[in-house]
């Protein structure tokens, strides 16, 4: 099929679409997350269709018995030393997934921390994050204006996160009783605002969450929850990348 113009798009027309600066169009485009050639000119041109498919996300078959489980009426709680948090029913799979993903205690990666940058630099956030959550934890894979490499699970405003598609976000965490006793909120971290978005594997389970934190109460304007799905999509991809590579490997070493 031949492309036409509206096909393509500048650096610009992309930014508009992502709902971004385009200074972070530019740090996408340019490092390699979407595809883009040169005109002679030396401009850069995108596909609007990958485009597209970055604000969409993996694609996610709900019919498929293994993909994510919404919170709602069927949500339970676990508690632990720490306190109580949510889980979906299928947590015991949505782990097992987690642990195939092989992410976990695993090193930094330029990928993932591109993307807490770009979430802090867009979102004017102090603290930006890619945490994964297991039975006990909640682990940092990368992480941006904050010391800690991990915490208790209890502690994780990411629980909530995951227990839904989108964006999940706390205008003013020490007002909400969820958050409240916090020791995140309580204490002298003194944590006000936090919105996060899911990071999904191929099969649709939450590996994650890519989240922004603030000291601050705030909210999101609708460009900034754009921003932040868009980047826990890439997020996504990445995983789902990371996945494919290690079954080829895997089917490489049993030929």
């Amino acid at each position: 099929m031949v492309k036409t113009d509206r096909d393509i798009l500048t650096t610009t027309e992309a930014a508009k679409l992502l709902g971004v600066s385009v200074r972070t169009a530019q740090l996408l485009i340019e490092g390699g997350t979407v595809r883009s050639w040169k005109t002679p000119g030396g401009h850069r041109r995108v596909y609007r269709a990958d485009i597209e498919a970055l604000i969409e996300g993996p694609a996610i078959d709900p019919n498929l018995p293994s993909a994510n489980v919404i919170g709602g009426s069927d949500e339970v709680t676990y508690s632990d030393a720490g306190g109580a948090f949510p889980i979906a029913p299928n947590e015991s799979q949505r782990l097992a997934a987690l642990d195939r993903s092989g992410l976990l205690d695993t090193p930094p990666e330029e990928a993932f921390d591109r993307l807490t940058w770009l979430a802090a630099q867009t979102l004017d956030a102090p603290i930006s994050l890619m945490a994964m959550l297991t039975p006990t934890r909640q682990w940092f894979k990368s992480r941006l204006g904050l010391d800690l490499v991990e915490t208790p699970r209890s502690w994780a405003f990411c629980n909530h996160t995951i227990l839904q598609q989108g964006v999940f976000w706390v205008e003013d965490l020490s007002a909400d009783p969820r958050f409240a006793a916090n020791p995140a909120v309580a204490g002298d971290e003194g944590f006000r605002f936090y919105a996060g978005a899911p990071i999904l594997d191929r099969e649709g389970f939450a590996m994650g969450t890519l989240c922004v934190i603030d000291n601050r109460p705030r909210t999101l304007n609708e460009r900034e929850t754009r921003t932040l799905s868009a980047l826990a999509a890439l997020g996504s991809t990445e995983v789902r990348l990371r996945g494919t590579e290690r079954q080829l490997r895997e089917a490489l070493r049993r030929d």
